[in-house]
């Protein structure tokens, strides 16, 4: 559970929401293609013993996109790069390239996951390291001497990732049920999602 009632780390929030809710057209495909990838992904993270919510990380990581590569060389559904995904157990070469395989990559993002929980035995820190790396989420939490890794000061890309993923969370099974209004860019919600 994750304390929004401090002012800092609801403006965090909201700010991602509003990503969301106004990024209509990559938000709805998303949707769509959460129908095709969770229940694909969903078994393998609960058999390997990973939050559900975890979900999510690979939704920001790829925008569902099986094919994403990125321009640091990042690629599939769970953004391995070519060495970690190697790490952990993927065959990455010039003629196979399995972080494009849905169920083997989540196999391995479920491997990382299990590795991050047992150095940290916190979610949010291990969620934190998917997008910076185990190593720099430990150097920074010995050397800033924190409680808690949401009051890290990151980078900002890692600063947002873990609201990024609540965002997504909380919005994804809102969405269908919401109203677009493009025209004055307004979305409205018939139930509450929070």
């Amino acid at each position: 559970t994750i304390d929004l009632s401090r002012y800092d780390r609801h403006e965090r929030m909201d700010r991602e929401l509003l990503a969301f809710t106004y990024m209509h057209s990559t938000s709805l495909q998303m949707i769509k293609k959460a129908n095709r990838y969770f229940p694909i992904v969903e078994p393998i993270l609960k058999e390997n013993g990973i939050p559900d919510d975890f979900k999510y990380l690979m939704v920001i990581e790829s925008n569902l996109n099986p094919i994403a590569r990125s321009s640091a060389g990042a690629a599939g559904l769970w953004q391995f790069m070519p060495g970690t995904g190697r790490d952990y157990g993927l065959e990455v070469n010039s003629n196979i390239d399995e972080r494009y395989h849905v169920e083997k990559a989540t196999r391995a993002a479920c491997r990382y996951l299990k590795d991050a929980y047992a150095k940290y035995k916190d979610w949010v820190a291990v969620a934190a390291s998917y997008n910076a790396g185990q190593a720099r989420i430990a150097s920074q939490l010995a050397k800033q001497d924190v409680d808690d890794s949401l009051d890290l000061q990151l980078v900002e890309e890692t600063a947002r990732y873990v609201y990024r993923i609540l965002a997504a969370k909380i919005m994804f099974p809102c969405l269908p049920a919401c109203r677009f209004f493009q025209g004055i860019g307004l979305i409205i919600c018939y139930k509450y999602c929070l």
